[in-house]
């Protein structure tokens, strides 16, 4: 017996004629597929696509995200929730009003609030007018010029009122090109003669792994792994392996390679093509922060001169455009971006050596780790080596900003003293002020007391005191500062750069800056926070963000 029941056809839903959301207004689609034209539209390329769109509208519409998402086969929720992530994307959903079409950007963090950024956006946001939009924003990798400012896409420090007035009335918001060492010229004073001898095999793979190894780079972006020894970790693993270069530098105080990148490009590409060719790398990603559009251009610039003539066969290089996220220099987070997703670290294991760039061995490095590669091979590791104090040895960039005569970028030999930075590179204390503390590592590497100023800054010498060197950003204070607000200021920068995946980050910055907020600490409770936040953080954002707090509550007790 058969005891189907008929099902009525009435009753049968029929297919979607289009994907379940937002329909798809048809002149944005018209204006999506014109932009785009030949672009790719892999799901990789999202935030490249999104910058276009935005480069092209001054704007992130909800009829454009749409048309984008419909583009690149991509559900709407995921080119929403990757476009809301970033700083510099500037979502309006539908029944709000757009936003200026000049956008002015004034640094908030340390070393421009010493120099008085905070009167300076105040004042802007009285002079300026309804026509241009002033909003504070996190470090623009300017801190020897604070106060600094961006002007839509031209960032520039010694900012006032007067003179951000004259830049928006005479339209100029576009970055200015740098003067820095072009390609011709750079082949002709040596340039990838070394890259040419690696090719040719007139270097041999092990005496170029052994003279890194002997010269002791590490890592220069802050982790301070040693270059030698990673190259021979990824190139053991199974190929094809990537590498993915970092120049995300957000940390509040770091400027190192934005000053080397306007004056001398091809030094770094090269250093960057030696190592892709001692680990057996395939394809590279450039990572560059999206604040340094002049050095975009530059490097867009170069790199095309590169592959027009060519002093061998090159990898496959790409550069990538980020958004405006601090996180993203982490280097799981920049992965994630990359692949153009929201900039959340990964858990680990497994390692990027192992599982990085779309799931294979990834070499990770920062700018200043290669830019050294080819003065180390020329010059010999001895050389490098040779240099330090205090029985440290190598040479670091630092990037000193604060209450000097000089700040800048000072190349200094590893395990100078913060004292001896001051004295014998930065110019001495700017005049009328008193040497009270210093930021060793930046944001993220803890406050110390002049009285401590003795201690050589490198790795591994400051953790004993609550601190690391980091990317060796180096902020003074004087006596006319605070500790307790220097890292209130840290702590709120911590808070607003929270990529928000894990809780005792997104919550504890956020509870530890409200905290901090108060005229008397309270260090029992701060401690507890600290150490949940530490333990228990997913990445090194949360895990150091309690660290300037402790410094305080440890070195600076008369101040809480």
């Amino acid at each position: 017996m058969n005891d189907r029941v008929a099902i009525p056809l009435s009753s049968i839903r029929k297919a979607r004629p289009h994907p379940k959301g937002r329909a798809v207004d048809a002149a944005a689609r018209a204006e999506i597929e014109s932009l785009l034209g030949s672009a790719p539209c892999a799901p990789e390329y999202l935030i490249e696509n999104l910058h276009r769109v935005q480069d092209r509208f001054g704007l992130l519409s909800a009829a454009h995200l749409a048309a984008l998402a419909e583009a690149m086969k991509l559900s709407q929720a995921e080119v929403f929730e990757v476009a809301t992530f970033y700083h510099h994307f500037d979502v309006v959903k539908e029944g709000e009003d757009a936003p200026a079409k000049v956008t002015v950007r004034v640094c908030d963090t340390l070393s421009c609030q010493m120099a008085g950024s905070v009167g300076l956006l105040d004042r802007l946001k009285a002079t300026l007018g309804a026509n241009v939009r002033v909003v504070s924003a996190p470090c623009i990798g300017r801190c020897e010029e604070a106060p600094a400012v961006s002007v839509g896409q031209n960032a520039f420090g010694g900012a006032t009122a007067e003179k951000v007035a004259t830049m928006v009335k005479e339209g100029l918001v576009k970055a200015p090109k740098t003067n820095h060492i072009g390609y011709a010229r750079y082949r002709e004073e040596g340039g990838y003669r070394l890259w040419g001898e690696c090719l040719s095999g007139k270097r041999d793979l092990e005496s170029v792994l052994k003279m890194m190894e002997d010269a002791g780079l590490r890592g220069l972006g802050g982790a301070g792994f040693p270059t030698g020894r990673k190259w021979r970790i990824v190139r053991g693993e199974a190929g094809p392996r990537h590498m993915a270069i970092n120049i995300d530098e957000g940390e509040p105080g770091t400027f190192k390679d934005r000053y080397y990148l306007e004056r001398d490009p091809h030094r770094f590409l090269e250093g960057m093509l030696v190592a892709a060719w001692a680990v057996g790398i395939e394809k590279i990603w450039i990572y560059l922060r999206d604040e340094y559009h002049a050095c975009r251009e530059t490097l867009e610039k170069e790199l095309a001169a590169l592959r027009a003539d060519p002093p061998g066969p090159l990898p496959q290089i790409e550069l990538r455009r980020g958004a405006g996220a601090y996180i993203c220099g982490e280097e799981s987070a920049m992965i994630e971006s990359i692949e153009g997703k929201r900039g959340m670290p990964r858990l680990r294991p497994p390692y990027v050596a192992q599982v990085g760039l779309f799931g294979r061995p990834t070499l990770e490095h920062n700018f200043e780790t290669l830019f050294w590669v080819r003065e180390i091979l020329e010059k010999g590791a001895g050389w490098f080596a040779s240099h330090g104090r205090n029985g440290r040895k190598g040479l670091r960039s630092f990037s000193v900003s604060g209450r000097v005569r000089k700040p800048g970028v000072h190349l200094a030999p590893a395990g100078i003293t913060v004292k001896e930075l001051i004295a014998e590179y930065a110019g001495g204390m700017l005049e009328g002020h008193e040497f009270y503390a210093y930021l060793p590592g930046g944001a993220s590497g803890g406050i110390l007391p002049a009285s401590m100023g003795d201690i050589p800054l490198d790795f591994d010498t400051l953790q004993p005191h609550g601190c690391f060197i980091g990317s060796a950003a180096v902020i003074v204070l004087s006596k006319h500062d605070k500790a307790r607000d220097a890292a209130l200021n840290m702590m709120r920068f911590f808070e607003d750069e929270s990529c928000g995946q894990c809780t005792p980050c997104r919550v504890g910055t956020a509870k530890a800056a409200k905290l901090m907020e108060a005229p008397k600490w309270d260090a029992a409770l701060l401690e507890e926070l600290s150490q949940a936040m530490a333990d228990a953080s997913i990445c090194g954002l949360g895990q150091a963000a309690p660290n300037p707090i402790r410094c305080v509550i440890k070195h600076f007790p008369q101040e809480i």
